[in-house]
């Protein structure tokens, strides 16, 4: 799957920090049965990669990318454990080189032209914007697609359920990225019935133009 179709999955990817590998499991099945199906679980933690691991076992119905690649040794990491698609929060001549060596796709992250036109010199025309709220948000957004109209955007970065419906209705926006599908503690307190719910309400979010 390339990068605009698994974006093109649900209106949101939810960003995942997870502590404890036992998490891993209920709450990929929680928001898959929410309706969000591409999960980015970044590479914060010593738990990272064994959720991974976990996730792609237990959840064939899921597709479990790896987020905050920002080393070379990040991609063959990532790639040993499984991910089907990285995020990165920027994009380096040297991760351009990593990302061409793995298998799976990478949504790069990028915050100012100078770095977009780096990104399509090195091949890619989907991006992250990150961070998007103090990128600029909506209004970089909106003045990125007058010279970039065919580049598009997983915004990520401050961005909560009250304000995704307005990058959601930008025509040169995918889908956003969110934390706020899985909080912390309701992660903690194994509330998955919550974080499920908090997954169904995102799905029904909806892409009101392009």
């Amino acid at each position: 799957m390339n990068i605009r179709s698994l974006l093109a999955l649900a209106p949101v990817i939810p960003v995942l920090t997870i502590e404890r590998v036992a998490d891993a499991v209920p709450l990929g099945r929680a928001l898959c049965a929410g309706g969000l199906r591409a999960l980015e679980v970044t590479l914060r933690t010593p738990a990272c990669l064994p959720a991974i691991e976990a996730m792609r076992k237990a959840l064939p119905e899921a597709l479990v990318g790896v987020g905050t690649l920002t080393r070379p040794r990040d991609f063959v990491d990532a790639s040993n454990a499984g991910a089907q698609f990285g995020v990165s929060p920027g994009l380096t001549a040297e991760l351009a080189a990593a990302a061409a060596e793995v298998q799976f796709p990478l949504l790069p992250g990028v915050m100012t032209p100078t770095e977009l036109l780096a990104g399509l010199g090195w091949g890619y025309d989907t991006f992250k914007l990150f961070p998007a709220q103090q990128a600029g948000g909506v209004n970089m957004l909106k003045a990125f697609a007058g010279p970039f109209p065919t580049v598009l955007f997983c915004p990520t970065g401050g961005i909560t359920r009250a304000t995704a419906p307005d990058y959601l209705a930008l025509k040169n926006v995918a889908c956003v990225g969110g934390s706020w599908v899985a909080p912390p503690e309701r992660v903690h307190a194994g509330d998955w019935q919550a974080i499920e719910e908090l997954a169904r309400d995102a799905a029904s979010l909806r892409k009101v133009a392009g």
